[in-house]
């Protein structure tokens, strides 16, 4: 599979744009952990182009984490066009990918992300905009249409390849829905079975399993499958995946080291100290912390332990390492104490 010039291999396994999620930190550790590509939060066009300092932060990239793509979200093609010039020339990404899909208020309900499922003629001026202004490949996020009577989406993605953009990323959901229900994977399978279509697919939606990513493949044909929601507090989702999907093809450069056996419960904790390790070596003590704890309350590898309720209002009121690692530690040896009860 290739974007581009790009090359994946079969069935790559992406990380999935997030926002307040894949900082440079956690790319990395996806990355590490088997992820074939990352992508950064979202970025609003209409602040880099007024040079927001938060905004260009997020732009921070590393060659460790290559192949990695930068995601921008807009309503207008002259700042969305002006917002992936400043992207390229920053960042240098691999990927330059439009957000059509986010369907939050903020966003949606001013006409950005999934907002432009109401205005396809302005969201495909705006992709061919950006197109036009950049040198390196364009791709899409969006979702199934709006809602259930405007299911739209065979149709869009080939206009969509007629704007030029290198690849398609689908989640099976309207915008209506936002993230309740079930995704549905049988237009995404439709889209990829159009003999028109030339350009990789990508289905994003409810792969919470390396069982379930393999099914995905294997019943819609995809070119490579999406990865969100399901990797907090559960970076190793990667390594899952891939483990399965290609038995001994993941590198010892991929993989975290630990003095633990690989999958164990001590070294999934192992994995996520490290995320927190990270976060506050890349940002500071206090916001690393508050940006990575709610991951670790999340976990399913804490979620056997006796009254983990208590454990879990433990984590998200730590404020240091310390403290929030003498919290970790006591949740380790709660699961070793409930895998010996087992």
């Amino acid at each position: 599979m290739k974007i581009g010039n790009i090359e994946f291999g079969p069935r790559p396994v992406f990380l999935a744009p997030m926002e307040d999620v894949t900082d440079i930190g956690f790319r990395l550790l996806c990355k590490r952990l088997g992820a074939s590509m990352v992508y950064s939060e979202f970025v609003a066009a209409d602040a880099l182009v007024r040079m927001v300092n938060r905004s260009l932060e997020k732009l921070a990239v590393c060659d460790d984490e290559r192949p990695v793509a930068i995601q921008i979200y807009g309503k207008e093609p002259g700042p969305m066009a002006d917002a992936a010039r400043i992207v390229v020339e920053r960042a240098h990404p691999d990927v330059l990918d439009l957000n059509f899909g986010c369907p939050v208020r903020k966003v949606a309900g001013k006409g950005a992300g999934a907002g432009m499922l109401q205005n396809i003629p302005k969201m495909l001026e705006i992709t061919r905009a950006v197109v036009d202004a950049v040198d390196v490949p364009v791709t899409v996020k969006t979702r199934l249409g709006w809602d259930d009577s405007h299911k739209i989406i065979v149709d869009l993605a080939e206009r969509l390849q007629d704007c030029g953009v290198q690849a398609l990323t689908i989640h099976g959901r309207t915008r209506a829905q936002m993230y309740t229900g079930e995704a549905d994977w049988t237009l995404i399978g439709e889209v990829k079975r159009n003999p028109r279509m030339r350009i990789p697919i990508i289905g994003n939606g409810d792969i919470t399993s390396a069982s379930r990513a393999r099914e995905c493949f294997e019943c819609y044909g995809v070119d490579a499958v999406m990865v969100g929601r399901a990797t907090f507090g559960r970076p190793w989702i990667f390594k899952e995946i891939m483990d399965l999907l290609h038995p001994g093809a993941v590198s010892a450069g991929q993989v975290v080291r630990s003095v633990y056996p690989p999958m164990s419960d001590d070294w999934k904790i192992d994995v996520l100290k490290e995320q927190v390790l990270t976060s506050v070596r890349r940002i500071d003590e206090y916001r690393g912390i508050l940006h990575s704890r709610r991951h670790l309350a999340a976990s399913p590898v804490f979620k056997g332990i006796p009254n983990f309720r208590d454990t879990r209002i433990a984590m998200l009121r730590a404020e240091t390492v310390d403290e929030l690692f003498a919290v970790l530690e006591r949740a380790r040896e709660a699961v070793r104490q409930a895998d010996q009860t087992e």
